[in-house]
């Protein structure tokens, strides 16, 4: 599904089939590397999922899914710049697809923003944001799935280490006003997503 989706996108831009072949073949690679337990092609499918309800709102949807395709394109836990970096890519990318300067600028400021969910943004990286947190509101069964998926991601460190960085992490986000950035996904997960995030908090406390 995900790589017909991609597909289409692209042939939008390109009659290049075997280039967009290619990028399918470079985002396939990245998302289902063996360090890949949560930011995977799962997550990818998740997001789409979410904005796929919400197409009615947006006013450049393309710009979004190919900031779904790529904005966790390089994920290294070790480190700080890979929104930088994945953003930067899908730049080029797309550049070769021939797609027009103002989609690629608005798929920049999509994958930018996920680095610290914070600030002001365009209507449509506000939806993207939020669905790259749907996540956060999902039952507690899954969530916790989702926390022991990331804490595998981040398994070369100890817990101490582990420990004291997620729970800067969930602060960030729970020191908020509000998690999500839109009614759509606040009225749908807000809540949910606060109580997943005070128990994984107090879990941590107490290891």
């Amino acid at each position: 599904m995900l790589k017909d989706r991609f597909l289409k996108l692209a042939a939008k831009y390109s009659s290049d089939s075997e280039l967009y072949l290619c990028l399918w073949d470079e985002i396939h690679i990245q998302y289902t590397s063996s360090t890949r337990y949560y930011h995977n092609l799962s997550h990818l499918q998740s997001i789409i999922n979410e904005l796929d309800n919400l197409q009615i709102y947006f006013e450049d949807e393309d710009s979004l899914l190919f900031a779904t395709f790529y904005h966790d394109l390089i994920y290294d836990v070790n480190e700080a710049d890979n929104e930088e970096k994945s953003a930067q890519l899908a730049v080029k990318r797309l550049s070769d697809l021939s797609v027009p300067a103002a989609v690629i600028e608005n798929c920049f400021q999509h994958i930018i923003a996920t680095k610290s969910h914070t600030g002001r943004h365009l209507k449509d990286t506000a939806y993207f944001l939020d669905a790259d947190l749907g996540i956060l509101g999902y039952p507690p069964d899954i969530y916790a799935e989702y926390a022991k998926n990331i804490r595998k991601e981040y398994g070369i460190f100890s817990n101490e280490v582990y420990s004291s960085g997620r729970q800067k992490v969930l602060n960030h986000f729970l020191q908020m006003s509000f998690i999500y950035k839109t009614s759509a996904f606040r009225d749908k997960y807000e809540g949910q997503a606060r109580k997943n995030m005070e128990l994984e908090l107090s879990s941590l406390k107490e290891n």
